[in-house]
C-alpha cells in the first residue's frame, strides 16, 4: 500500500501472462500445419490425421491441428506439469467438445511415452535440443520412430549460422509487448548455448527471463546421422528462402541439399522411417 492507503497500481508486466505472450510471439501452427500438410502428401498420398506434439508446453499447436479438421486426433507430451495446466484452462478450454475428445494431454517423459501409432511427430522450436549429448539423441529419435506408423513422419525445425554462436540479442514488436530474444553465452567446445526469452511492456516493465534454455547447437549432418543411426531410412532438409528486398527470410521452405553461407538460417528437418 501507498502512504495514503491508495493500492499500487501493477505494472503491465505484473498483469502479463508470460504463456499467452509466448504463444503470441513465437509459435505459427497455421503456418506449420500446411506445410506438414504437403510435405506428408507429396510422400503418402493422402494428408496426415494423427499427430504427437512432442514438448508440447501449452499444446497450442495440438490444439490447432484438431481444429484444422473434423478427423485430426492429437496428443500433447510435456514433462512440465505448469504449462500443461496453463494450456489445459486457457487452450483446450476453448475447444468444442468434439475437438476436446480428439486430445489428449499427457505429462510425462518423451522418451516414454508410448500410445498407438501416429501419422506424425513434431518436435518445433527447436525444444528436443535440450539433448546435449549423442547418446541421449538417438534415444529421442528412437522414441519418436516408435510411435510413428510405418507411413509416419517425424518433422523438426533447426537453426544455426554464425550468429547463433555468439552473444547477441535480438528485439522484434508484437502486440502490446516486445520480445526480446537473448543469446547470453556460447562454449564453441561443447556447441552449448544459453539463452533467455524476455518480454518487455510498452510502461517499461519487463517479464525478465520468462523462458530460459540451455541448448546444444546441433549442425543439420549432425542430425541427419544420428536419425539414420535411430533407424530413419530417409532425412529432408526444407531451407527457407530469401526475401530479395529485405533480405530476410521469407517463409517460404523448398527441399534443399546445398545451401549459400546465411548468418542466422532456420530449416525444417524431416525423417522418414
Amino acid at each position: 500500500m501507498k502512504p495514503n492507503g491508495r493500492t499500487r497500481k501493477k505494472t503491465q508486466a505484473q498483469l502479463a501472462d508470460k504463456y499467452h505472450c509466448y504463444q503470441n510471439s513465437v509459435q505459427e501452427p497455421d503456418a506449420d500445419i500446411p506445410f506438414i500438410e504437403r510435405v506428408f502428401r507429396k510422400h503418402r498420398g493422402r494428408n496426415p490425421r494423427t499427430l504427437r506434439e512432442d514438448f508440447c508446453g501449452t499444446a497450442a499447436f495440438a490444439c490447432a491441428w484438431v481444429k484444422h479438421h473434423r478427423e485430426n486426433v492429437a496428443f500433447g507430451i510435456d514433462l512440465d506439469a505448469e504449462p500443461l495446466e496453463w494450456g489445459l484452462r486457457n487452450n483446450v478450454s476453448k475447444l468444442n467438445e468434439h475437438q476436446q475428445s480428439r486430445i489428449k494431454m499427457i505429462e510425462g517423459n518423451v522418451l516414454d511415452v508410448g500410445h498407438e501409432p501416429v501419422d506424425v511427430t513434431v518436435a518445433f522450436n527447436f525444444s528436443y535440443s535440450l539433448f546435449r549429448n549423442r547418446h541421449e539423441m538417438i534415444r529421442y529419435f528412437q522414441a519418436a520412430r516408435a510411435t510413428l506408423d510405418s507411413q509416419g513422419m517425424l518433422f523438426l525445425d533447426v537453426y544455426g549460422g554464425p550468429e547463433s554462436q555468439q552473444s547477441a540479442m535480438e528485439e522484434r514488436e508484437c502486440e502490446g509487448f516486445d520480445y526480446v530474444w537473448e543469446q547470453a553465452s556460447f562454449d564453441p567446445i561443447q556447441n552449448h548455448g544459453v539463452n533467455y526469452i524476455h518480454f518487455v511492456f510498452p510502461d517499461g516493465s519487463e517479464i525478465e527471463r520468462a523462458f530460459s534454455y540451455e541448448w546444444r547447437i546441433w549442425s543439420v549432418p549432425e542430425l541427419r546421422e544420428i536419425l539414420e543411426d535411430a533407424g530413419f531410412s530417409k532425412t529432408e532438409v526444407y531451407w527457407e528462402g530469401t526475401d530479395r528486398k529485405t533480405g530476410e527470410g521469407n517463409d517460404v521452405f523448398s527441399k534443399r541439399e546445398t545451401a549459400h553461407d546465411d548468418p542466422a538460417w532456420i530449416a525444417y528437418l524431416v525423417a522418414l522411417p
